[in-house]
């Protein structure tokens, strides 16, 4: 299973980015996917996930506007950023959990993408 992210980079404060996450190999299915950050001298934090039934979950920092999606035919997963603030500066990890057989469901990662924001 490979996770690769793109869609990263440079913007003004109040722009908007739209991040991918691109899943390959996958055996079954993806259940949950998700999306991390880690800002530089911090700890990875949650951003947003989404549940294979399309049910959502935002942490309070980027509730109203961020939005996470998926494509569950092509195995992508995405994220929306709008009115975005120099504090959401970090590298953007995306993780899915993977249906497996004979074993339990197992999370993958990708390398991450940056996003700077600039004031």
């Amino acid at each position: 299973v490979q996770v690769v992210e793109s869609g990263g980079g440079l913007v003004q404060a109040g722009g908007s980015l739209r991040l991918s996450c691109a899943a390959s190999g996958i055996p079954y299915r993806v259940n949950a996917a998700g999306w991390h950050r880690q800002a530089p001298g911090k700890q990875r934090e949650f951003v947003a996930d989404i549940r294979s039934g399309g049910s959502t979950n935002y942490s309070d920092s980027v509730k109203g506007r961020f939005t996470i999606s998926r494509d569950n035919t092509n195995n992508m997963v995405y994220l929306q950023m709008n009115s975005l603030k120099p504090e959401d500066t970090a590298v953007y990890y995306c993780n899915v959990n993977v249906k497996l057989q004979y074993v339990p469901p197992r999370d993958y990662w990708g390398k991450g993408t940056l996003v700077t924001v600039s004031s």
